[in-house]
């Protein structure tokens, strides 16, 4: 089947109505939008047909989760992760945000510890002090060379838990470097979970769309069934198929009194399931696989020709992501812009009009992430104004 990844879709200014988008209205026309994680294009057309259907219906009242999406994220689970999971493990949510939030509420007390490995995504920095526990952070190990990976620092990691450590966020993939952790990685961080007696949220938002050639995810949970009683599993379709702003993201909670004890705490917090992202979602994980395959295919291209590009930017370096259709790059030594006054971030917006996301946001100054899902000719447009930047 084909798809259709590269004409691009007006955002902007589309015809038939005023949409105004995040990505594509935080700053002015002149500016091409490569940062939050939010692709340009259409969505798959599986889902766009049962959301049709679903509006011809003509009635939104409060839904109820289908036993149909249940029994469709078990078939997608067991195919795609092999893990089997059960329907009634599920709490579908408004969204992976929110759901680290209420992780926090539900699973520590007043003054606990929440810990995070940066750089991450910026969320997971707000979320202690927003639910009035203790912020704690541990760095990951940066490359020793330019393309090698970003590395998980256990011993970080470890140096950073004290007696009030209760909940580790975690990221798997991980935004914003693309890393895919190694077993190694893994093990040695289950064995330090365990040894402090931690919860975990493991956020595997990108978890399906790891871009190397016959990749498999396997989750957190999965891969070490110890942790099972101690680890909320976040998924959604709202990376891999372009549907955030839907609104629907699921909890996978194996233990029974673990998963109890996340319900009772929420209750009165979420609303009622988002009756079209629940449509949605059954749909994209019903019949969305081709649309994914072909979806990665372009990213891995896409990937390619920013890998091409960064190697021709004096003093930038990137490793290339494992995942995601997230860049990492680091400007700090940036030769195009040594002497100037700003944030890397800042000074290409000004420079070569193009938004990428300032890397202090997620916990590393002299960093931005570049968004790569989008179509080739916006890819390289963008690239273009950065070469007459970054260029040698």
């Amino acid at each position: 089947m084909e798809f259709d990844f590269a004409t691009p879709v007006e955002r902007r200014h589309p015809s038939g109505g005023d949409w105004p988008s995040q990505k594509w209205h935080r700053y002015g026309d002149e500016v091409l939008p490569l940062w939050v994680a939010d692709m340009d294009f259409a969505s798959p057309p599986a889902v766009i047909e049962a959301l049709r259907a679903r509006v011809e219906h003509g009635v939104f009242g409060y839904g109820l989760v289908p036993d149909s999406l249940r029994e469709t994220l078990c078939a997608w689970s067991a195919e795609h992760y092999g893990w089997a999971i059960e329907p009634d493990w599920q709490l579908w949510l408004p969204g992976v945000v929110p759901a680290l939030h209420m992780a926090s509420l539900a699973l520590t007390e007043p003054g606990d510890g929440v810990l995070t490995v940066t750089p991450i995504y910026p969320p997971f920095l707000r979320v202690a002090e927003r639910t009035g526990r203790r912020p704690q952070q541990a760095a990951m190990r940066a490359p020793a060379a330019p393309g090698e990976p970003w590395r998980l620092d256990l011993a970080a990691l470890e140096a950073a838990i004290t007696a009030e450590t209760r909940l580790l966020l975690w990221c798997q993939p991980h935004n914003p470097t693309g890393r895919v952790w190694t077993r190694e990685e893994l093990a040695g961080l289950a064995a330090l979970v365990e040894r402090h007696d931690l919860f975990v949220v493991s956020d595997e938002l990108h978890c399906d769309l790891l871009l190397d050639e016959g990749a498999r995810h396997v989750p957190l949970a999965a891969e070490f069934p110890g942790l099972a009683s101690r680890t909320l599993t976040l998924w959604a379709p709202s990376k891999t198929f372009n549907l955030a702003g839907l609104t629907t993201a699921c909890a996978v909670i194996p233990d029974a009194g673990l998963r109890r004890r996340f319900a009772r705490s929420i209750k009165g917090l979420t609303p009622d399931g988002n009756v079209l992202g629940l449509v949605a979602a059954e749909a994209a994980h019903a019949h969305g696989e081709p649309w994914r395959q072909a979806l990665l295919s372009v990213l891995r291209g896409h990937r390619q020709a920013l890998v091409e590009r960064v190697a021709g930017w004096p003093g930038v370096a990137m490793s290339p992501p494992e995942s995601t259709y997230l860049a990492w790059l680091d400007l700090r030594k940036a030769q195009a812009l040594e002497g100037l006054e700003g944030a890397p971030q800042r000074l290409l917006l000004e420079r070569a009009g193009v938004a990428l996301s300032d890397g202090a946001d997620f916990g590393w100054p002299g960093f931005a992430r570049l968004n790569f899902g989008t179509t080739a000719p916006q890819l390289e447009a963008a690239l273009a104004r950065l070469d007459s930047v970054l260029g040698g």
